[in-house]
């Protein structure tokens, strides 16, 4: 199972992420925002909020609940890359 071990801001929603595969990416989560909606996703439109993120038992989090596995970032990492 992989896990997220570390997450850096690189700017406003846009995330450095290192996972346990060994594997790293940006994870840039403007047009994720923009194409979802929902109450927990609200508070992350807000650039100081979104940074507020971490990781916790190896899953990418913010203080509202919010959480995005390491598996889930994987999946949109390779589909930036693939539409990019």
């Amino acid at each position: 199972m992989i896990k997220l071990l570390d997450v850096k801001t690189l700017a406003p929603h846009q995330l450095e992420l290192t996972f346990s595969d060994h594997t790293h990416g940006v994870f840039d989560a403007k047009p994720y925002l923009a194409s979802r909606q929902g109450p927990l996703l609200e508070a992350l439109r807000d650039p100081a909020y979104f940074e507020r993120c971490f990781v916790d038992a190896g899953a990418l989090c913010w203080p509202n609940g919010l959480e995005l596995s390491a598996t889930r970032l994987q999946e949109l990492l390779t589909a930036t890359a693939t539409t990019a």
